[in-house]
């Protein structure tokens, strides 16, 4: 019964990445996936660097590999790569206490998100996986 999980189906003209357990709201973070989405990736790593959010470091560290994986992972023509899919999702919450007058106490939610990217190559048409 050792036996390995599916793995993701994908086409055979796109390349994946995702980011896991990252310590900031999805909504902090699906505001850098928005920008990114439906560009080219070279476009859209230059967003990333140049943005004055602190995510966008590591957003642009997930395009870095998608681009790598695509590129050394699947044979894509990296000049012809597009961010197909950029979603972000719900990931643990950390729970902590805040002290407050008259003996109360105030939750804080410390969320950790995480971010999937999928770039696809837009001169390859697709075959089922």
């Amino acid at each position: 019964m050792g036996k390995a999980k599916n793995p993701p189906k994908q086409a055979s003209n796109e390349s994946r990445a995702v980011l896991r357990m990252y310590r900031s709201s999805p909504q902090k973070l699906n505001l850098l996936a928005q920008q990114i989405r439906g560009l080219p990736v070279q476009k859209a790593m230059d967003q990333m660097q140049f943005s004055r959010k602190r995510a966008a470091k590591d957003v642009y560290k997930v395009l870095y590999s998608a681009m790598s994986n695509a590129e050394n992972n699947h044979g894509l023509d990296i000049d012809s790569l597009v961010v197909a899919e950029a979603h972000v999702g719900k990931n643990l919450v950390m729970k902590r206490i805040r002290a407050r007058a008259r003996g109360r106490a105030a939750r804080i939610m410390k969320p950790f998100s995480q971010l999937t990217i999928v770039l696809r190559d837009t001169s390859v048409e697709a075959e089922a996986a």
